[in-house]
This record gives structure tokens, sequence and C-alpha cells, in this order.
């Protein structure tokens, strides 16, 4: 597969982006030809300016996932979608708050709003625990009352599973909370969300020749433990043979001083960023 075209369309009043992909491949009847991103949020947990990094996938066929679920990520999603039955799956790349703490909120509107399917909520081993204790927390004895099914995935690294039409691996990446990446394949695209962390053999692996990468950068080129940067975020997806490059979670105060340099930085890198 080979992406030939890229429509880029920001929304600065709300910090989101919407990316569109399409292949040059033959279509299956009914389908569009486009892996639809929506980019919810871009920002680190304590960014004031751009809510927390969260991504909203539509599939070549139809499947609609939610990568990712912080803390301003509900409203940032509802003021997008107003089906309480359009998503098929959340995913949780790990556990810190800035990514699964809007969790109970998205579950207790999808309740208000009369939600009848069955939401499948993905993630490391230890979701449903983890995701039940802080239903627990924001809304007590409240999970019992929900009219709809919460079906939870443990997809580890090693394993790969099937969920509405797409599959799903992962692969370990080095951050202070256990982080897993995802690649989502359907038949037509592939994307590789990364979750937090620097990237390991196993990840870069996993993001070889997908069609977007996107990527935590905490930092231009300093170097952390926990985190990636800029600068090693670009190494990765040339290696990778990625075609595009998304980068995110950049620190606040960096994306706003070394702005300049961050830019020039991407325009002259071989990848498409």
């Amino acid at each position: 597969m080979r992406a030939y075209g890229i429509k880029v369309l920001t929304f600065f009043s709300h910090y989101s982006v919407k990316m569109h992909f399409k292949l040059d491949i033959a279509y299956f009847s009914g389908h569009s030809g486009y892996m639809e991103i929506l980019f919810l949020g871009v920002g680190e947990a304590c960014d004031e300016r751009c809510p927390n990094t969260s991504l909203h996938i539509v599939t070549g066929k139809g499947s609609r996932f939610l990568l990712d679920c912080g803390f301003t990520t509900p409203h940032r999603y509802f003021a997008y979608c107003a089906d309480a039955n359009e998503l098929d799956c959340v995913w949780i790349s790990h556990f810190h708050g800035d990514h699964f703490f809007g969790i109970p909120l998205l579950l207790l509107r999808f309740w208000e709003m009369g939600r009848g399917k069955s939401l499948f909520v993905a993630g490391p081993s230890g979701v449903k625990e983890k995701v039940e204790a802080a239903m627990e927390l924001a809304y007590p004895a409240f999970m019992p009352r929900l009219q709809y099914d919460v079906d939870f995935l443990e997809i580890e690294p090693g394993t790969e599973w099937h969920v509405n039409g797409a599959d799903w691996r992962t692969a370990e990446n080095i951050h202070s909370e256990r982080s897993l990446a995802l690649r989502i394949d359907d038949g037509e695209h592939s994307l590789f969300y990364s979750g937090d962390g620097r990237f390991t053999r196993e990840t870069l692996s996993l993001a070889k020749g997908c069609d977007l990468a996107v990527h935590e950068a905490f930092w231009l080129k300093k170097e952390v433990v926990n985190h990636g940067n800029i600068v090693s975020c670009l190494e990765f997806a040339d290696k990778a043979a990625v075609k595009h490059l998304a980068v995110v979670h950049v620190q606040r105060n960096c994306r706003r001083d070394e702005r300049n340099e961050i830019l020039q930085l991407m325009r002259s890198s071989p990848v498409s960023a």
C-alpha cells in the first residue's frame, strides 16, 4: 500500500486536527477508501491549552475506535459525536490519569444517552479491574446500572485480536507506568499509536511500514528515561519506514518556546511529519 493523498483540517479553537489518508488500493464495495483520524487532543497531562492526547478513528470499514480517554477526552468526544451507539471500542494504553481517567464520564454519558450496544474496552492486563475501580470512585455503585454491556479485552504483546473488522497488535514501550503501543490494521490501512514512552525494538517492529505513526515526544532533544523526544521520533519513523508521522504529547513550554525549531526540524526531515 502507498499513501498518495493527505488532507489536514485544523480546528484551532478546539486544538483538534482531522486527517484523511486515501490509499491507491482496490476498495471493497461500500468502503470509502479512507481511514479518518480525528485528534481530540494532542497535549500532555498538565497542558492548559491542548486537551489530553486522544484519537478517534474511523476505519475504512466503518468501525469506530477511541484511543485513550484522559481527563479532557469525554467533553471533546461528545462535542464531536452525538450518537450514543456509534463507538465500538476504547483503547487504554496505560493507567495514567491523562490516558484513562475520562472513562467513568464516558460510560456515564453513554448511560444517560440510552446506549444499548455493547462497548469493548481494551488495554493491558488489569484493564477491567482498573476501569471498574475508577468507576467506583467516580460514581459509586453505578457500574451495575449501565443498560449496556462493557466487555473487557486484554491485548498483550504476542497476541492478536480481531476487533470490529480490524486486527489489533501491541508492543511495550519504556515508561514509568507499563504502557503498550498499538497497531491497527483494517485490511486497507494501518495506524500505529505509541501511547506514552520511549520506543523499543519491539515497538519499532510493530510500526514497520504503517500509513501513520502517532508518537509521543515530551521534549525536542532532551533525553529523559520515560519519554521520547522529537529527534528520536523522527529517527523512529525513518527506521520503521512509516509513510506519515504525527508527534503528540509535547511538553507545553517546549512547544511554545521551541516552536520554530520544531517546525524547521520536521520540515527538513525525510519523513512526512
